[in-house]
């Protein structure tokens, strides 16, 4: 009897020590699932803003180019589009000189554009010259603007950095986003730098801004509020973004994101493809070798 009673006491240890084990290990797999769909989520959401915010500034490139041929070249951003609707009001800095120029676009309460978005409020930007001339600069700030409900604000420059040959053999813009924030009317938000080399490599020979081809290269960081998510990211190009004045989307060019302070081998780093140079606003973001197909605004 006393020996039974020892393996009846051996075979419910046993039994226990098994559950124990099998309970710890099924804890530790959900706590494991969950910190693995943090991480996705986290760099799901850095790549989704900062790709946002590469858009929005793209905007803010093309329009600043597009006013008219003084500055520029025109017909470009909202002003290559037949409803464009701002009031556009220039204001010499120095009078009896050209430049610099003061240009505000006021979109006033605001219009919707041919592109589908709404825009208010005002854009500013003094150039001092011609932007296509090496050397010139051109400076955006932000006075209550609003692209659709996102309130837009930060500062904008664009310089010439095109070799001064002649005649010229490529066009070369260095643009530089400093204390941009981009915020939504459910509070959340991004911040974003950016420093970025934009080169023309099509279109050189011809009048017409639509054929012009640009090549993107640089990087930018950020920080993501979305919900009780906070993320602070860093990104690099990988493969040069390909932006187009015929098409309001970046169409193609892969960019490296990763939350900031990652270990160099962490597997959660997303990867945003633009696609393959078709004009769409679709994208997608693979993170440790899932791929999630999203769409541009």
């Amino acid at each position: 009897m006393k020996l039974r009673s020892m393996s009846v006491k051996l075979a419910t240890i046993v039994f226990f020590s098994i559950l124990l084990i099998f309970t710890a290990c099924q804890k530790e797999n959900s706590q494991t699932n969950a910190a693995d769909e943090q991480e996705v989520e986290a760099a799901k959401v850095s790549s989704e803003a900062d790709g946002e915010a590469e858009i929005v500034f793209n905007g803010v490139f093309d329009d600043a180019m597009g006013v008219n041929d003084e500055v520029g070249i025109a017909g470009t951003g909202v002003f290559g589009r037949v409803t464009a609707c701002p009031d556009v009001l220039i204001e010499r800095l120095n009078p009896g000189s050209p430049f610099p120029v003061k240009i505000t676009l006021d979109f006033g309460t605001g219009c919707v554009g041919r592109d589908g978005h709404f825009r208010s409020g005002k854009v500013m930007t003094i150039y001092t010259g011609r932007l296509i001339v090496p050397g010139a600069m051109a400076t955006t700030t932000f006075d209550g603007f609003y692209f659709d409900s996102t309130h837009v604000q930060g500062t904008h420059k664009i310089t010439n950095t095109s070799p001064t040959v002649v005649p010229a053999t490529t066009r070369q813009f260095t643009v530089v986003v400093n204390d941009a924030k981009l915020t939504k009317p459910s509070g959340n938000f991004i911040e974003w730098e950016s420093h970025k080399v934009i080169t023309q490599f099509e279109g050189l020979g011809t009048v017409n801004p639509l054929d012009d081809i640009f090549r993107i290269e640089g990087n930018s960081s950020g920080k993501v509020k979305r919900g009780n998510l906070i993320v602070l990211w860093e990104s690099n190009i990988r493969e040069p973004l390909i932006k187009r004045f015929n098409c309001r989307w970046i169409v193609k060019g892969v960019v490296r994101t990763v939350r900031r302070n990652a270990a160099a081998n962490t597997p959660w780093v997303a990867l945003l493809n633009f696609g393959n140079g078709t004009c769409d606003n679709l994208a997608t973001i693979t993170i440790n070798g899932v791929t999630f197909q999203i769409t541009l605004r």
